[in-house]
């Protein structure tokens, strides 16, 4: 079932459901796998079983968080 109110961001932190799901299940697996890089491929399958989003919907979230990491000049 999909909410209209999945795709817009929560006043707390600007989240929407997908974009959270993505940084809850980063978070968790970083944590069982000791910290180390998480494969793209086992954290989709993580954030599918939590939320629908597709493949491309899900590469350009993680992107746009890629993004916001890198040092600016």
């Amino acid at each position: 079932m999909n909410n209209n109110f999945d795709d817009i961001p929560d006043v707390r932190d600007g989240l929407t459901k997908k974009e959270r799901a993505i940084l809850v299940c980063l978070q968790q697996t970083q944590k069982e796998l000791n910290n180390r890089n998480v494969p793209t491929i086992m954290l989709y399958g993580r954030v599918c079983e939590m939320v629908d989003i597709s493949k491309e919907e899900f590469q350009t979230i993680l992107n746009r968080f890629v993004g916001m990491t890198k040092l600016r000049d």
